[in-house]
């Protein structure tokens, strides 16, 4: 059982933030309703700026990493200034109100969003079950949703290099995206094999897990790479500047290979770089007290270290390991892997692109959409399992239960369960993509800087009177 523990500031803070938005955007429904209702016209949307329902081209799309989302519907947020907008909003103007009702509903979504997420992982309001591994009855079920992918998904692609522009034989965006649904979502139904391990214990997995996960960050590499080149996104909300001249590009590809051996392999180089983060990147595990605070983010961030560097060379060139590394590393025991493994990781990724490329140009034209679609969702769907598909025993402890609706009927629940996590992971890398283009914008540093200076001050502001409130029962239980 999630053992509740005292209500935090930071909880308080969500609170007062949040509640403003819940009334601001049911206000904000009730006067377009009233609008609606006073005017003989279907359409009355003139003044409603609806971000992400803009029809937009599939290959426009396919372009943006993100999930490709226009700049058009946040023009009237960002055409007025931030105190002018903070003041519409608290005075809850009428105009202002309709002008941003698309935006306060998917801040509203967003923040009830989170509130499940507590009750899910951080109240005794739902149960939990225990794991039953069953491979045989999983291993069915990855196989049935890959002969409906087959079946009903398959499509063809004629992707357009942006180097070149021809026709890309292998690793196109859609080719990524299923990659990703594929890893994830064998981790997903066979947990393949996330599931098999973290949902079920399997530890005979565990290796395949690491090679699965780095191949995660390979693409993460290749992908941001490939958006900055392509799309030539210098500002500062892509927190990076690139430059075309190959020396250039080296230099600063050789200067990420001599950070990270700085940080994690000169001793004691992790400790100077990341201790002054330690109060935002620390974790102390309730079952593990007596390790470092930085233990967790030593281990998570040092496992693939050098990966995401492979996966930039490769985007920048395009360009019998396999066995061997299969017969002396894969094989060998979770502790001993855990060493090799930043080392080693790019062997059967390398291994996996060239075959793609030498072996399978005709089949690389199609894709499972079905794939490709979980594939975009990878991020939330990770982050999301350990809040609302899985549970612990005590606050910020590792899942070692499951979230149940249907007691004493696991499939059912796993059923349901599984259903409102998709639906979820899917809603918040819509709601995100949406808030992103409104208070993140791409190309207007000076505004981003606004933005982000209007964020802290609102958050201490918030944060600070949470702790004001926080005191006053406690005033009144000592007078």
């Amino acid at each position: 059982m999630v053992v509740s523990g005292p209500i935090t500031p930071g909880q308080v803070s969500f609170l007062l933030g949040v509640i403003p938005v819940f009334i601001a955007c049911i206000y904000s429904e009730f006067l377009e309703y009233k609008k609606s209702a006073s005017h003989s016209k279907v359409h009355s949307d003139n003044n409603l700026v609806e971000v992400g329902d803009e029809t937009i081209k599939e290959d426009d799309r396919a372009v943006l990493l993100e999930g490709g989302l226009t700049r058009s519907s946040s023009a009237k947020f960002h055409s007025s200034s931030i105190k002018m907008n903070l003041v519409r909003f608290l005075t809850t103007e009428d105009s202002f109100l309709l002008e941003n009702r698309a935006i306060l509903r998917a801040m509203a979504e967003f923040g009830a969003i989170l509130v499940y997420f507590y009750i899910c992982d951080r109240t005794n309001l739902l149960g939990e079950s225990t794991k039953k591994y069953n491979c045989d009855f999983f291993l069915f079920l990855y196989a049935l949703l890959i002969i409906v992918s087959v079946m009903t998904s398959l499509t063809k692609h004629t992707d357009k290099s942006a180097f070149s522009g021809k026709t890309m034989q292998y690793l196109s965006r859609h080719q990524t995206e299923e990659w990703k649904g594929w890893m994830q979502y064998g981790n997903f139904i066979f947990k393949c094999l996330f599931l098999m391990y973290h949902y079920y214990a399997a530890v005979e997995v565990y290796n395949a897990i690491c090679v699965f996960i780095a191949a995660y960050v390979w693409m993460t590499g290749f992908g941001n790479f490939s958006y900055y080149y392509i799309r030539k996104d210098f500002s500062l909300a892509r927190f990076t500047q690139y430059n075309e001249k190959p020396s250039v590009m080296a230099v600063k590809i050789l200067a990420c290979f001599f950070l990270v051996i700085f940080i994690w392999e000169i001793p004691g180089g992790f400790e100077i770089f990341w201790s002054p983060l330690a109060f935002l990147l620390g974790y102390t595990d309730p079952a593990k007290p007596d390790l470092p605070r930085l233990h967790e983010w030593h281990f998570r961030s040092g496992l693939d270290r050098y990966i995401w560097i492979i996966g930039m060379i490769y985007a920048y060139y395009h360009p019998n390991v396999g066995y061997i590394w299969y017969e002396c590393i894969y094989k060998l025991d979770k502790a001993t892997y855990n060493k090799y493994h930043p080392y080693t990781s790019w062997v059967p990724i390398t291994c996996c692109v060239y075959l793609l490329a030498e072996f399978y140009s005709a089949a690389s034209e199609f894709s499972l959409t079905l794939f490709v679609w979980l594939g975009k969702i990878t991020l939330e769907t990770y982050i999301s399992q350990f809040h609302i598909w899985l549970r612990s025993d005590m606050p910020n402890g590792q899942p070692k239960w499951l979230l149940s609706f249907i007691p004493e009927y696991p499939l059912l629940n796993f059923m349901l369960t599984t259903a409102i996590y998709i639906l979820i992971s899917h809603r918040m890398f819509e709601l995100t993509n949406t808030l992103k283009s409104v208070f993140i914008p791409t190309k207007d540093n000076r505004r981003l800087l606004y933005n982000f200076v209007a964020g802290v001050a609102i958050s201490l502001c918030l944060y600070f009177t949470s702790l004001i409130l926080l005191q006053i029962p406690h005033s009144t239980v000592s007078s």
